[in-house]
């Protein structure tokens, strides 16, 4: 079962971002540079953080690298020598096949995760009653964060029907949208709010096309004769993996924020500055072909990795994404945390 702290706390909201991996020139795991980057998330402020996702890369699974029990380690090593609150979110990213995601779940709960990210990325074989059977063989060994992947990625659409019976799995208690469509993501909150455990669910964004929108928004649905409320209280991303400091401050300001009747249209603005932002993280204009690498270029633009390689040599930025990274960082100063990495960096690699 879910530890009740971790359970209030994500029910509440906060900001998740989506680890990294580390990786020297010749595309080895970096010890240090990995053990940095989750002392960098912790000292930012975040509310957890979730490993072994499409950020850390999914290859790290394969047998050529072997490195998702490796790097899953060595996340809940500095979250234990930090000493994290104990509402502090541990998520392990867990894929593929059955079997396999019942191995990874099976470790990541071993070692001390409190929620695994289920991902049906790369099942198109599989129909959705099969993935549900899965993801409920998963939830009897670890509580399930759900996660709705954009078709560009590796994920694909599912219906209504679905994600309603996936909220009515005994032990999901998050879901994470990131179809990056408006669609499919309404989808997703009209299927939890009629399912039985609406109350049960706690919905994240992970679609860095509309973040600020996402948290600001009060979806009312009919159901039955009443309507039920519900809200995106927090977000897992990609997105949110760079500029962290700064990414928990305006969080904080945007919880105030929505208690008000009235949005500050100055907060439509910045939700429109992140946007842009992100279409040169994540590489739109390309298919997201640099997503990876973009995140991994301005981490290595602050010191925090040694490159922006990515364990695949095909995975680099695309032509003018350096350029566009440079003009992000001239229009949006306001947005990127580099002061507060400078000043803390020395201490995040210390040996300890």
């Amino acid at each position: 079962m879910l530890n009740p702290k971790v359970k209030e706390h994500l029910h509440e909201g906060t900001v998740i971002p989506a680890h990294p991996l580390a990786l020297t020139q010749n595309r080895q795991l970096d010890e240090a540079g990995q053990r940095a980057l989750t002392r960098y998330y912790i000292d930012a402020g975040v509310g957890g953080v979730a490993v072994g996702v499409h950020t850390t890369q999914f290859e790290i699974r394969d047998l050529q690298f072997n490195l998702y029990e490796k790097v899953l380690q060595l996340a809940i090593d500095e979250m234990k020598n930090a000493q994290v609150p104990d509402t502090f979110i541990k998520i392990a990213g867990i894929c593929g096949p059955t079997e396999q995601a019942i191995k990874e779940a099976t470790y990541s709960k071993e070692i001390g995760y409190d929620l695994g990210l289920l991902s049906m990325g790369g099942l198109q074989d599989l129909s959705e009653n099969e993935l549900l059977d899965r993801a409920g063989k998963i939830a009897e060994i670890i509580p399930v964060f759900g996660f709705y992947l954009q078709p560009s990625v590796g994920g694909r659409v599912f219906s209504y029907d679905f994600w309603r019976r996936f909220a009515n799995i005994p032990n999901v208690h998050a879901i994470k949208l990131a179809p990056f469509n408006r669609y499919q993501s309404l989808d997703v909150v009209r299927a939890v709010c009629h399912s039985s455990r609406n109350e049960e669910i706690a919905l994240y964004t992970g679609n860095d096309d509309n973040i600020v929108n996402d948290l600001l928004t009060t979806f009312k649905v009919r159901v039955g004769n009443k309507n039920v409320e519900k809200k995106i209280v927090g977000g897992l991303l990609g997105h949110w993996s760079v500029w962290t400091k700064r990414v928990v401050e305006l969080f904080n300001e945007l919880k105030e924020v929505r208690k008000e009747d009235a949005i500050p249209s100055e907060w439509l603005t910045m939700g429109q500055e992140m946007t842009d932002a992100n279409a040169v993280l994540f590489d739109v204009s390309n298919q997201f072909k640099g997503c990876i690498a973009g995140i991994n270029e301005v981490l290595t633009r602050q010191g925090l990795l040694k490159g922006n390689w990515c364990l695949l040599e095909r995975e680099k930025l695309s032509p003018g994404q350096s350029e566009e990274i440079n003009r992000i960082y001239s229009d949006y100063p306001h947005l990127h945390d580099d002061e507060f990495v400078k000043e803390n960096l020395s201490k995040w690699f210390e040996n300890r």
